[in-house]
């Protein structure tokens, strides 16, 4: 028998754009929802991705692969947008007569458009738990040829999306390829004439054909790279959008079970069937029952009657029983689904909570390290101004110790001319002049002098 397996491709989508999304934030205090948002809308979104597909956050690369693209996703989906938009951005610059509508950067520009989506990311997965559970490495390893060939299989099949990175995660429950890109499209006619263009690229019908294409070349890879005769099981309806990725082992264990109530329930939908007929006969029975001839009030009924009768009152009850049954393991399930729900989103916030964090601490740091040196350089400066203050006053003193000897003791009439002179012209001031002519003046400025004699009387008053 042909070994069976499992394949998806899966679109991130973005509930939180929808118009009932759109709606419940605006009845909502905190103007949020709690839909699912996988989609890649802006920078901040593209950052998360990035670090969780080259798995930035933990240093942990050893068990990813890089297909395509380097090790900074981000990095390679702006550098995608400056080989597909720039020059679209160029020509709609130079039709435009105001500054304020040209687009500087346009990867920018994308992100702050809550119109649009700045990249997408698709996840593709050959196989399931069950299936990779007891598989090695090296056979696990060996999926790196297959999503090679997916990489370049889908840029046959959907030349319009221009994939940027794409990485494998040998590390979870089962190899799996993460693609992000940009959709492009060329035909605008309002704005840029080529614009990012998800809702036209991945329409509901192009997704349809895209996973029926993908999934007949990702099963000729498999088969020709492990030399396998495999097939692929039944396509599931609407699962080639919205990725829900459930890898809990619980929940699989709930789910088998779940299936095995199902067959519970289609027996018990062929009992329900059958007590319909039977119900039939019974009302049959009670109609042609007749009355005793002691009594009317009482009626004969006879004993294969009685029989049939009991033997529908066990089917009721087994009906019943199995249907209950059934029904309480639909309702675990949906809890669990929620709670699993609220669990994931509670992770995604603390988990982002924490990269904001890092992010800011990374920040202050670097603010700190610029504040260090810029500190640094003002010392230094700081201690050659005291070196040249040093200098100066040196240059002063002995400057106004010269003009003092020569006019007050010397009696150098030509010093005094020059002094005068100075002083005349604002260069000295009154208490240079001072200085200068005067005989019992100190050779020190007024504020030293007060400096001085308020340190004298201080230590004066300490004795």
């Amino acid at each position: 028998m042909s070994e069976e397996l499992a394949y998806s491709i899966h679109l991130g989508s973005d509930k939180n754009k929808t118009v009932k999304a759109k709606q419940t934030a605006k009845n909502n205090p905190s103007g949020e929802t709690s839909f699912a948002n996988n989609g890649i809308q802006n920078a901040t979104q593209l950052s998360k991705v990035n670090k969780h597909n080259l798995r930035d956050y933990d240093n942990n690369k050893d068990n990813i692969y890089i297909l395509y693209g380097t090790d900074n996703l981000y990095q390679d989906v702006q550098d995608l947008y400056l080989q597909e938009f720039e020059q679209a951005r160029i020509e709609y610059n130079n039709k435009q007569t105001r500054e304020d509508r040209k687009i500087d950067n346009y990867f920018k520009h994308i992100s702050q458009d809550k119109q649009k989506d700045l990249a997408c990311e698709l996840i593709i997965e050959l196989g399931d738990m069950d299936f990779w559970n007891d598989k090695s490495l090296d056979y696990r390893m060996n999926m790196r040829y297959v999503f090679n060939e997916q990489v370049n299989d889908l840029m046959r099949i959907v030349p319009e999306f221009k994939v940027a990175n794409a990485v494998i995660h040998f590390d979870e429950l089962s190899p799996h390829l993460h693609l992000v890109g940009v959709p492009v499209k060329d035909d605008y006619k309002k704005g840029m004439r080529k614009q990012p263009a998800k809702s036209k690229v991945f329409t509901k019908e192009s997704l349809g054909r895209i996973q029926d294409e993908m999934r007949v070349c990702c099963i000729k890879s498999y088969n020709k790279h492990y030399e396998k005769k495999s097939i692929l099981k039944q396509k599931k309806k609407g699962r080639n959008q919205d990725i829900d990725v459930k890898d809990m082992g619980n929940y699989r264990q709930i789910k088998k079970q779940l299936e095995q109530k199902e067959k519970k329930l289609a027996e018990a939908n062929n009992q329900t069937k059958k007590l319909d007929n039977t119900t039939k006969d019974i009302n049959t029975i009670l109609d042609n029952l007749k009355p005793t001839k002691l009594n009317k009030n009482n009626m004969v009924i006879s004993s294969e009657d009685v029989q049939i009768i009991k033997d529908y009152t066990n089917n009721v009850k087994d009906t019943t029983k199995t249907i209950r049954s059934v029904n309480d393991l639909n309702m675990a399930i949906k809890d669990f689904e929620h709670s699993s729900f609220e669990i994931r989103q509670e992770n995604r916030s603390l988990k982002y909570q924490l990269e904001l964090k890092d992010n800011k601490i990374d920040s202050l740091k670097d603010e700190l390290s610029t504040k260090d040196k810029i500190i640094g350089k003002l010392q230094t400066e700081k201690e050659k101004l005291k070196q040249e203050l040093h200098k100066f006053k040196g240059f002063w003193h002995n400057l106004m110790s010269h003009f003092h000897k020569r006019i007050c003791y010397d009696k150098d009439e030509n010093y005094k001319i020059v002094s005068d002179d100075l002083y005349r012209n604002g260069i000295f001031t009154d208490d240079e002049n001072e200085i200068a002519n005067n005989i019992a003046r100190k050779i020190k400025p007024k504020e030293d002098i007060a400096k001085s004699k308020s340190k004298k009387k201080d230590n004066f008053e300490l004795k």
